[in-house]
């Protein structure tokens, strides 16, 4: 059985960084992209940042400079590298291995 299971969510001050990892299990064959999103309460889910499988990356305005995605092939897991957070980061993120969705993990950004 296919299945995704993040990690690295968590309270954190202003200005400061957190990893999240998504682990791809069940799978045989290296996923194409490998995506991550975020969703506030009453928000649509928005897309922050995807990697292909040659290692080609893309980032929302909002992720740009402060945020790095990385991949793993030979473990199946994406990585998303966050840095500089601030209040508006606050929300679940989700990794995406199409079709499946990760659980979701909670980043709360306070001091």
């Amino acid at each position: 059985q296919v299945r995704l299971v993040e990690s690295g969510g968590g309270l954190v001050q202003p200005g400061g960084s957190l990893r999240l990892s998504c682990a791809a299990s069940g799978i045989i064959v290296s996923p194409g992209s490998m995506s991550w999103y975020r969703q506030d309460p009453g928000k649509q889910r928005e897309l922050i940042a995807s990697i292909t499988r040659g290692g080609n990356s893309n980032y929302a305005d909002s992720a740009k400079g402060r945020f790095t995605i990385s991949r793993d092939k030979a473990k199946n897991t994406v990585y998303l590298q966050m840095n500089s957070l601030n209040h508006e980061d606050t929300a679940v993120y989700y990794c995406k291995v199409p079709p499946l969705w990760g659980q979701g993990t909670q980043v709360t950004v306070s001091s």
